[in-house]
Parts: structure tokens; sequence; C-alpha cells
């Protein structure tokens, strides 16, 4: 019989509610614990989920029962939570982005492999079936000469987001706005299907929001190392808000993908299994993701995420998303951000 990990979850923010029910319904896992600075908080978040409440961090790390700890802080901040559970053994889940620095991704990366525990990183559209079909039909060669890969995030946020708390819209701890933010699940998926990107060319701006430090609009111009050509467009400022579109092109092929759905499936050269594939995908059951509202995610693909974490641990592998995998997306945001502060083309890595 499979091992059964104690989960535990801290900082209690929205996202945090998400970890919570994809732990509660997953396979491998119980949620024991739960911490934030916030008495309240913790008292409400203990009882809906029916799991231990600590106050003091410290005294949740001590918990025995704790063998991985989920962290849903500012992402500024994972850093700070992240060492000490290392410091404690524990294994470690991080909401995306893995950090806003590659310093502190780095810092992060280097205290869990030194110390023997493994760390994983968060990216729940990787595990969309759709994504593994197309990244099944690319690595066999079904697009040829791969020669665009495009990646959309036209969403909306209003000002009452970034005015609801301190963090939103701040470099130190939001890293970044509609891209490191928002953007950044669509940007890790396009890296990991069309490949490294090698040199970006950015221009980054805030046009509709009052009060942030951060861009609501971003444009790059990207080039992968296999010769391809592409685009990241980010915003926050596109009412009301549209599914996240990416569109890879080929020689031999073009794959248009929005949401968990597939638009295109088109090929030179055509497979019997191709007609089900648009069946299946053409107009799948998706909710908003995320696109006008934060909140309008399902928990099923975090669910997957942290099973295949569990079983990585089970096998004594890394996970597939481990922080290394998590890093990735991160440079390219950081080279975007570069890019458009010097007026230049930055190459990677960085």
């Amino acid at each position: 019989m499979a091992k059964e990990w104690g989960f535990a979850v801290t900082s209690l923010g929205m996202i945090a509610d998400f970890h919570a029910r994809a732990i509660s319904e997953m396979a491998g896992g119980r949620l024991v614990a739960c911490h934030s600075r916030r008495k309240e908080a913790v008292d409400d978040f203990a009882e809906k989920f029916d799991c231990r409440p600590y106050y003091d961090y410290a005294d949740l790390l001590a918990d025995d029962d704790v063998e991985i700890v989920t962290i849903c802080a500012p992402s500024g901040a994972h850093l700070d939570y992240a060492l000490p559970a290392i410091g404690a053994k524990k294994h470690l889940i991080v909401e995306k982005p893995l950090e806003v620095t590659l310093e502190r991704c780095d810092q992060m990366i280097d205290a869990a492999e030194k110390a023997g525990v493994t760390l994983g990183a968060i990216f729940p559209s990787r595990f969309v079936e759709a994504s593994h079909l197309i990244k099944k039909a690319i690595d066999e060669g079904r697009l040829g000469r791969m020669t665009l890969a495009d990646v959309y995030v036209k969403w909306h946020r209003t000002q009452e987001y970034y005015d609801s708390g301190g963090w939103r819209g701040t470099w130190e701890l939001d890293g970044g706005g509609a891209l490191m933010n928002q953007s950044i699940h669509g940007i890790d998926l396009l890296q990991w299907l069309a490949g490294p990107v090698c040199c970006v060319s950015a221009v980054t701006g805030i046009l509709a929001h009052e009060r942030i430090e951060v861009e609501d609009c971003a444009v790059a111009a990207l080039e992968f190392e296999n010769g391809a050509l592409g685009t990241i467009e980010g915003t926050t400022a596109a009412w009301p808000g549209f599914l996240k579109r990416i569109e890879i092109s080929g020689d031999k092929g073009t794959i248009m993908m929005e949401e968990d759905n597939i638009l295109t499936w088109k090929f030179a050269q055509e497979r019997p299994e191709d007609d089900q594939i648009r069946r299946k995908f053409s107009a799948g059951d998706t909710v908003g993701g995320g696109a006008s509202d934060p909140a309008a995610i399902k928990f099923d693909k975090h669910q997957q995420n942290f099973e295949a974490f569990v079983d990585a641990l089970n096998r004594g592998t890394a996970p597939e998303l481990d922080g290394r995998e998590g890093r990735k997306a991160v440079e390219v945001i950081l080279a975007v951000y570069e890019s458009a502060r010097k007026d230049c083309k930055v190459r990677l890595p960085l």
C-alpha cells in the first residue's frame, strides 16, 4: 500500500483554499495542519478543512506529522518560508512563481539539494490532458520544423484587486505584474512545449491601473534555441478577460490551444486518431481560467500536481516539476523585464 504523506499549508490567502481542496481529494496525501500569522485566518481554515491550527511557523515545522509543506505566501516571501522548512527536513511545494529573482530561486534549490529534501513547483497547466497531447506531437516531430510559438494571456484585473493587498503590484513581493503573477502559467507552458528561449526583446507598460509599480501590459519577441520565433502578450488590462491561448506552428503542422481546449490540430501527415482528438478537445468544458476572476479556477490540476510530487517521493526520484523546472519561466520573465528596462535585446541564460 502506498504511503499517505502528511501535508501542511502555510500563508492562508485565496490560493491556499485550492491547495487544501486538492490535498483533501488527492491520492497519497492528507492535510494535517495549517499556518498563518493571522489568527482568525488560521482558525477559520482549520475548522473548514479539519486540520491542526498553528500560529507560529516553528511550531508547525516541529510537528512530526507534517512531511510536506505547501507555500502560498506572497511571491517575494517564498524563500523566507522555504528555508526554515528545508532546515526542518520537510519536503516542500511552492506556488508559482518559485521566487522573484534567480538568486532567490537558486538559494532555495541549492538549500533543498544540500539538505536532501525534495522541492517541487506548481504549474497546473502542465497537467491538462491537451497539454500532454501537444507535447507528444511536438516531440514526435509532427509539426516539422518549428517556426512560430506564441502565448497570449489577455486577462483583466480591477483596480480593487491591486488595492486589496499591500504586496500586490510591488516589485519586492509580487516580483512583477501581468507576466510574473498571471501570464507565468502560459509562459511556462510555452517554453515547456517549444523548448528553451535563448533571446528576448520586449516592451512593458502601466496603462490601465494606478498605484502599482509593475507592468499591466507586456509584449515580447522571442527566439528559441530550435530556431523558432515567438511572442508573449500578457496583460491584466484587457476587459473583460479572455482565456489564455497558445499557438505553435511548423512547416508541417499547426496547433492552437485555448485554456484546456484544442482549437486547431492540423498536420500535413494526418493520423487516424486526429479526428478523435479534434472532436474531444474542440469544445471541452472549461471555467474562466482566472481570466477575469482569480478564484475562477479548478483545483483538480493542483491535485494532479501534488499526486505527481508524492509519486516521485515514493519512487525516490525527482518530480517532473522540481525547483529547476519552476525556475525556467521566472528566467524568461526576468529577461523580458531586463529587455524592457534597458531597451535592448537580452540573451539567456541570464
